[in-house]
C-alpha cells in the first residue's frame, strides 16, 4: 500500500485556482452550457433552411405576387448568403432581436415576452405541486413499508404510480376537462380566467411527474434509513419526525434533485400539449399556431426560449447538486 507523507510546508501551500475542484467544476459546467447553447442556436438557425418550401411564400399565400414575395425575402435577409444570414442571426441574438413574425409583422421578442409569463406560471405551479406531493408521499411510504412491512400497500403504491406515470399528459388533460369542467362544471373549460383556470392544467402537468418522483423518493429514503447515522439517531431517542425530516430527507434529496431537474424540463416541454388542450395563452399554443402558419422566425424564437430554459435548468441543478453533495464534484474532478 503506497504511503503519502504530508509535511507542514505542504500543508501551508495555498491551492491555486487550477487545483480548486470547485473552479474546475464551475468552468466545466459553464463550458458545456456555452457549447450546448451554440448547438441550439445553430440548429434553430438552420431549421428555416432545412424545411422544404419557401416559408415566405407559405406565410403570404400561393396567390401573392412574386415581386411582393421577393421584396419580403429581401427585407428578412433570406436572399443573402447563408453565412451572412448566420452572422446577422447571431448579432440579433446578442442585441435581443429575434426577427419579425411573418404573419403578424410584430417583433418576435415582443410576442414571446407577451406569452412567456403564462407558460412560466403553469410550469412553476406544476413543479411546486410535484414537490408538494412527491416528497411527503415518498417519505411516508418508505417509513410505512420499511423492512418488507405492509406489502399490499407497497404494491398498491407502485401500481398507482406506474399507471399515473404511463398516462400521456394530453389524455389526462382531456379526461380532466371532461369530468371536472364539462360534467361537473367545477372549473373553466379553457383559457386563463382567474385562479380556478390554473387547477386543471397544473394537475394535468404535475400528476405523472409527481408519481415518478414519489417512487424515487421512497427508494432513496429506504436506502438512507438503513445507514448507521440513522441508527445512531434512533439510539439517541430522537423524535421520528426529526429523524425523517432532518436526517433522512436531506440525504435522500441528491438523486431526487437530479430527477427534479429532468422532470422540470419535461414539464416545460409538456406545456405545449397541455396549453393547446386548455387554449392557454402561452408559448405552447403560440408555437403550434406558428408551425401551422409556417411562421418560422417565431418558431425559431420560441424553440430558442424553450431550449435555453432547459439548458439553464440543467445548469442550475448541476450547481445545486454540487453544493449539496460535494463528493460528486470531487469525484468528477
Amino acid at each position: 500500500m503506497a504511503s503519502t507523507t504530508v509535511g507542514p510546508a505542504a500543508a501551508r501551500t495555498p491551492l491555486s485556482l487550477r487545483d480548486n475542484a470547485w473552479v474546475g467544476f464551475g468552468l466545466r459546467r459553464l463550458g458545456r452550457f456555452v457549447v450546448s447553447m451554440w448547438v441550439l442556436v445553430t440548429a434553430a438557425f438552420l431549421m428555416i433552411h432545412l424545411v422544404p418550401g419557401d416559408p415566405v411564400r407559405a406565410a403570404m399565400g400561393m396567390n401573392a405576387p412574386v415581386d411582393v414575395v421577393e421584396a419580403r425575402r429581401d427585407d428578412l435577409g433570406l436572399n443573402d448568403p447563408l453565412l451572412t444570414q448566420y452572422w446577422h442571426f447571431l448579432k440579433g441574438l446578442f442585441t435581443g432581436d429575434l426577427g419579425t413574425s411573418l404573419t403578424t409583422t410584430e417583433p418576435v421578442t415582443q410576442v414571446i415576452s407577451d406569452r412567456l409569463p403564462a407558460t412560466l406560471q403553469l410550469a412553476v405551479l406544476a413543479f411546486v405541486l410535484v414537490i408538494a406531493l412527491a416528497l411527503p408521499i415518498g417519505v411516508t411510504m418508505a417509513v410505512l413499508t420499511r423492512g418488507g412491512r405492509r406489502r399490499g400497500g407497497e404494491l398498491g403504491f407502485a401500481a398507482v404510480c406506474v399507471i399515473l406515470a404511463a398516462i400521456p399528459e394530453f389524455l389526462l388533460a382531456v379526461a380532466l376537462v371532461y369530468v371536472f369542467a364539462v360534467n361537473l362544471a367545477w372549473f373553466p373549460v379553457a383559457g386563463d380566467d382567474g385562479p380556478a383556470s390554473f387547477v386543471l392544467p397544473v394537475v394535468a402537468l404535475a400528476l405523472g411527474p409527481a408519481a415518478v418522483m414519489a417512487r424515487i423518493v421512497r427508494v432513496e429514503t429506504l436506502s438512507v434509513l438503513g445507514n448507521d447515522f440513522i441508527r445512531t439517531a434512533r439510539a439517541k431517542r430522537l423524535r421520528p419526525r426529526l429523524i425523517y425530516t432532518r436526517h433522512a430527507l436531506p440525504n435522500a434529496l441528491t438523486a431526487t434533485l437530479t430527477l427534479a431537474g429532468l422532470l422540470l424540463t419535461s414539464m416545460v416541454a409538456g406545456t405545449v400539449l397541455v396549453e393547446n388542450i386548455f387554449a392557454w395563452p402561452g408559448l405552447g399554443t403560440m408555437i403550434v399556431q406558428s408551425i401551422l402558419q409556417k411562421d418560422y422566425p417565431l418558431v425559431q424564437g420560441i424553440v430558442l426560449v424553450y431550449g435555453a430554459g432547459v439548458l439553464l435548468v440543467n445548469l442550475i441543478v448541476d450547481i445545486v447538486l454540487g453544493l449539496l453533495d460535494p463528493r460528486s464534484t470531487i469525484r468528477e474532478s
